[in-house]
């Protein structure tokens, strides 16, 4: 690293230069300074939530600061991460943890210097391992889909596949287990962090929100359990690669699949039939949301603190009777990602 200059402006630029970290002049001395970090940079949902971050900072005069893991997982880059952003003066950091309790000693060493860290869509474990958790309520969406999926498939008997995350991630048990919830099946409640198991589920398979793993799961599944009726997935590119997976076996016209996410491939996925419904999540307002706490904290010195839910609707291209949706055009309109 270069040697610093000792006035503080010059010096927090020079770091930010030194860890190549974006939205850093000499004069953010003077302004709050925002760190948000991705699970990765690649996927449609945390691009949108680094729209809505930067969006917010520069109509409210904040410095944002980005970084993200490699891949989904990589828990050592978001650490990384972190660190850069409290050497470059953040005061305060958005995250979407990737692993739920590896992240926990950077963000305590972070928080013991005074950062507020509030967690987006994902909570650490525990949960108030962060300051504040801003995220959809992931058990409340699959209860959404659950209640959907039972309805649509009209009294008959459940053989139900599940494509999970991975083990232990918080969002994908509350997703798994509000699925369970709301098809009327036993399931632990929002707080546990195993996933439910029940005798109408004839395959449970981990896809990592992947499409080409989840492709591969479902295949695996199909040999195990031919007459699957229903699909749960973890998120809508999981959900596109069962639909291929079904689709190479001709039973795409049979299965009731159902996801979480909310983005624009996935609803129109919804609108041409590959999706029955999915629960839509809006990761544009957390980080804007995340952004106008870190603003308050540099003005007050006040933290936010526990949890705001963000908001959940479900998508769905056929209504059915007893659930509440909203139609695809309305999905699409709030969308996210490519169009």
């Amino acid at each position: 690293m270069p040697r610093l200059s000792a006035h503080p402006a010059l010096r927090l630029a020079a770091v930010a230069a030194a860890l190549g970290l974006a939205g850093i002049s000499a004069r953010a001395a003077d302004t709050p300074v925002i760190g948000l970090i991705t699970k990765t940079e690649t996927n449609p949902f945390f691009v949108k939530m680094k729209e809505g971050a930067t969006e917010a900072a520069r109509a409210q005069g904040a410095r944002l600061l980005t970084g993200a893991g490699k891949t989904d997982g990589d828990n050592a880059g978001q650490v990384t991460a972190i660190e850069n952003m409290v050497a470059a003066g953040a005061k305060t950091i958005l995250i979407t943890p990737n692993d739920a309790k590896a992240i926990l000693p950077a963000v305590k060493k972070a928080r013991d210097r005074g950062v507020m860290v509030i967690a987006l869509d994902s909570p650490t474990d525990p949960a108030d391992g962060t300051d504040a958790l801003f995220a959809t309520d992931n058990y409340q969406a699959g209860v959404l889909i659950g209640q959907y999926a039972r309805s649509a498939l009209g009294g008959k008997p459940a053989k139900i596949v599940t494509l999970d995350l991975h083990p232990g991630h918080p969002v994908g048990a509350q997703r798994h287990n509000g699925f369970l919830k709301g098809f009327g099946l036993a399931a632990p409640d929002a707080k546990s962090n195993e996933l439910g198991r029940d005798p109408a589920i004839v395959c449970m398979a981990d896809s990592y929100g992947d499409r080409a793993k989840g492709q591969t799961a479902m295949e695996n599944c199909l040999q195990k359990a031919p007459e699957v009726n229903v699909v749960y997935t973890i998120n809508e590119p999981a959900a596109a690669g069962a639909y291929n997976a079904l689709k190479r076996l001709g039973k795409d016209k049979g299965v009731i699949i159902v996801s979480v996410d909310g983005g624009c491939e996935g609803v129109a996925n919804v609108g041409k039939g590959v999706i029955a419904a999915t629960s839509q999540q809006y990761p544009l307002r957390m980080a804007a949301m995340g952004v106008e706490a870190g603003i308050a904290y540099a003005k007050s010195g006040k933290k936010v603190g526990g949890y705001t839910d963000t908001g959940v609707a479900l998508i769905a291209g056929t209504p059915v009777a007893g659930v509440d949706s909203k139609d695809v055009a309305t999905g699409a309109a709030l969308c996210w990602g490519k169009k």
